[in-house]
This record gives structure tokens, C-alpha cells and sequence, in this order.
């Protein structure tokens, strides 16, 4: 059971509809989650944005790495946050602030990180807030069923 508030029919449309992710705290190192999530994104089709500001103008995955969620370019269907609880709330507001910019749809708190606020905030703002989930286990549990 995760904290998330969402029916596994929104996480369905959610991935079923969505083409663009830009992904908050993605690393280069092989052995962090968000490398590997990056990497099944990339290889369900999924247009990926690594954002990073230690990593910015390197490449992961063969994909140019931003400073910043300002500098992605539009449009973004998710914003898929890799940080600590604490930091997600800063990211969802950075999220909503670019909301109509980049055409946001959705914040995913990935698995572990669950900041009610920022939920709130998010789904407040008119976005979907996922927490607590990671979609490459979303992938995988689709699979199964």
C-alpha cells in the first residue's frame, strides 16, 4: 500500500496518457534509482529531461541535462521528483509557478517520498499529485495484471 491518493486507474491514465517527463534530482551514477527509472522511461518511449544543477549541460542516457525545471523545454506532462520529502515541496512549487509554460500536468513523489502539503499544493493548483510510487514498478505491475 503506498501513500499515494490516486486509483490505480489514474496511475494508468496517467502513464497512458503522458509522453514527456522531466525528472528532479537525476543522477549519472548507475547505481541511483533515478538512473535506472530514467532508463525504462527512455525505453517505453517516454521523451526524458534530466534535470540536475551539479550535472547541468552533461548528458545521462544520451540525454542533455538542465540546471533547472524553468530550463526544460515545453512541453512537460510530469515532473517526476527524485528528492528528499522536504525538498519535493520546493519542486512542486516550482512545478505549479510552470504549469501553463510547460503544460504540467501531474507531480510524481517517487517511491518514498510522500509531502502531503505539496499534494495539496499540487492538486490545489489544478495538477495530479502521485506519491509514493515509482513508474517503473507501474510499468511492471500493468504487465501483470
Amino acid at each position: 500500500m503506498t501513500a499515494d491518493r490516486n486509483s490505480e486507474t489514474t496511475i494508468d491514465e496517467i502513464i497512458d496518457s503522458s509522453r514527456v517527463f522531466a525528472v528532479v534530482g537525476a543522477s549519472n551514477k548507475p547505481e541511483r534509482a533515478s538512473f535506472g527509472v530514467m532508463k525504462v522511461l527512455i525505453g517505453q518511449g517516454y521523451t526524458v529531461h534530466p534535470v540536475n544543477p551539479g550535472l547541468a549541460g552533461q548528458r545521462i542516457h544520451d540525454r542533455l541535462v538542465y540546471a533547472r525545471l524553468d530550463d526544460v523545454p515545453a512541453p512537460v506532462d510530469v515532473v517526476d521528483i527524485f528528492r528528499n520529502a522536504a525538498d519535493a515541496l520546493g519542486v512542486v512549487r516550482d512545478a505549479i509557478r510552470l504549469r501553463d509554460a510547460l503544460a504540467i500536468k501531474t507531480v510524481w513523489m517517487q517511491l518514498g517520498i510522500v509531502n502531503e502539503q505539496a499534494a495539496d499544493e499540487a492538486e490545489a493548483a489544478g495538477l495530479l499529485a502521485v506519491m509514493d510510487r515509482c513508474p517503473a514498478i507501474e510499468f511492471r505491475r500493468r504487465k501483470m495484471r
